[in-house]
């Protein structure tokens, strides 16, 4: 039975936790990470879209409950870095913007209480860290930035490129996804990356996408003051009387039950199961579970309005690696309307198997296999709004239970018309995207990729749980740095912001330390 005392204790070794732990390692500190998953095996497994998207391999084989009690498998993964080992590695800021107050058709998202400038260091920081290749000024709504992207843009594959030069022609101006790889394009032959077909959504055979095991929990590693135990479950925060202070951290490792203390305890879990184990936490001082004097714990859960949309062409697709185009023209506003639509990049290339496992409307004369070699496939995200009532519970058996109604759905609607629209005009425009049909599906409530909001920040300890610093407003030495702490959601990618604000606490923590 474990029973040792640390200096800081990180739980979760995913986006926040994982670069958490790189930001504090050089400090000689005694630090303990926490992961209740193993590491991915390395396996040919790793690049088949068979075992991936259709059998599930990676994914974790517990069942939530949704808001009717019915069971709900979550598209997640416990493992050493988390969800970054799946994620596509589009490491996007969130916009200046994006940290005030600002106006939906559905309402507003409200204003963070720390401004872009505050975090504006550690998003260059995060970029440097992980190998971002990108180009500064060609998106329209990109934010100031103080450094150029550590490394050039990820470049278009022909069929991409085309689509960029049409959309130009349009009026449109599409840019160079925001990457992290590591990817040398001058010279390929020693490259880590190779520009495969399988990054998106899948783990990297050769350890070349900047996800957060290589990234921040390897580099931590090899600092002697780091200790990493996988296969450990915590199931509960210990406080001592008063309830202001965390005093244990109960683990379930190897059938065995221990217990760690620390000088500070860090929650990065990922949103929905942080939220769960401050609520499985409740105690005296607590009896809402632990840091929810505000009974905000759990609640204002987004993960973004997503949906993928095929547009089937008789021009073939031959593209390996796709992801490389985004467009955030109609991010605020349209032309004919005044509120936010939202993003528009695209997904991994589609293959046979992966349309098979979402069983998409078959084009008529074309089989699976054809349809992905003529697709485009579009990635769009909206910005879904704060409600108390999408949230996280625990069932009395202790099962979480996550309870989300779809928001702010007509900016997502009129993004999806948008983009139909443009190529259909291209169709038109000397016939260079002749178009078939549009294959649409929404991402499903299991989909919580890019899960946040249920344990919020704020100035305010009666609205919000953490202070501006992400420490528990009610209690001393917990903190928060997955993606709960977010106010509002925005409408790219959490995973950069995460990790930058994650640097932001590991400056103020080391700083605690003195």
């Amino acid at each position: 039975m474990g029973s040792e005392h640390y200096d800081f204790i990180l739980i979760g070794t995913g986006a926040g936790g994982g670069t958490l732990a790189r930001k504090l390692a050089p400090s000689g500190k005694r630090i303990l990470l926490l992961e209740r998953g193993e590491r991915v095996p390395r396996e040919k497994e790793n690049w088949s879209t068979r075992a991936v998207n259709v059998e599930g391999r990676y994914n974790t084989k517990e069942h939530w409950l949704d808001k009717n009690g019915k069971k709900l498998h979550p598209h997640t993964n416990y493992y050493v870095g988390g969800n970054t080992k799946f994620y596509g590695a589009a490491l996007f800021r969130l916009r200046a913007e994006d940290f005030g107050a600002l106006r939906h058709h559905g309402g507003v998202s409200p204003a963070w209480p720390i401004g872009y400038d505050e975090l504006e260091p550690f998003y260059t920081e995060a970029e440097r860290l992980y190998h971002v290749h990108g180009e500064r000024g060609a998106d329209p709504t990109e934010p100031r930035a103080s450094a150029p992207y550590p490394h050039p843009a990820v470049s278009h594959e022909p069929r991409i490129q085309k689509l960029a030069d049409d959309l130009v022609r349009l009026g449109q101006k599409p840019f160079h996804v925001p990457l992290g790889i590591m990817l040398d394009e001058q010279n390929r032959s020693r490259s880590a990356c190779i520009r495969c077909a399988t990054c998106d959504g899948h783990p990297c055979l050769v350890n070349a996408k900047s996800d957060a095991e290589t990234c921040g929990v390897e580099p931590a590693l090899e600092h002697p003051n780091v200790t990493l135990l996988t296969g450990a479950y915590v199931t509960k925060l210990e406080t001592d009387a008063s309830g202001r202070t965390v005093t244990r951290v109960h683990v379930e490792r190897n059938g065995e039950r221990e217990t760690y203390s620390a000088g500070f305890v860090v929650v990065s879990a990922g949103a929905i199961n942080s939220a769960a184990l401050l609520l499985r936490s409740a105690n005296a001082k607590h009896p809402r579970g632990l840091a929810n004097g505000s009974d905000v714990v759990g609640r204002h859960y987004m993960g973004h309005l997503n949906s993928v949309m095929l547009a089937i062409s008789r021009d073939p697709n031959p593209s390996i690696f796709q992801k490389t185009l985004a467009l955030n023209d109609f991010y605020f506003r349209a032309d004919d309307w005044d509120f936010p639509l939202g993003h528009i990049s695209f997904v991994g290339k589609m293959d046979a198997d992966t349309l098979s496992a979402g069983a998409p409307k078959i084009v008529p004369g074309m089989t699976l296999e054809l349809m992905a070699k003529h697709s485009l496939d579009f990635w769009l995200t909206s910005e879904d709004l704060p409600d108390p009532e999408n949230r996280v519970t625990l069932s009395p058996e202790g099962r979480i239970v996550l309870s989300y109604r779809p928001n702010n759905e007509q900016g997502h609607e009129r993004l999806l018309k948008k983009l139909k629209g443009m190529l259909k005009a291209l169709d038109c425009h000397d016939h260079l995207i002749p178009l078939q049909l549009f294959v649409g599906q929404r991402i499903p409530l299991a989909g919580v990729a890019h899960q946040n909001g249920t344990i919020r920040f704020g100035s305010d300890p009666r609205t919000s749980a953490l202070d501006r610093d992400c420490k528990a407003h009610e209690l001393d030495n917990l903190y928060v740095v997955d993606a709960s702490f977010f106010p509002s959601s925005g409408a790219v990618n959490p995973a950069l912001t995460i990790m930058a604000n994650a640097l932001r606490v590991g400056e103020h923590l080391l700083g605690r330390m003195k």
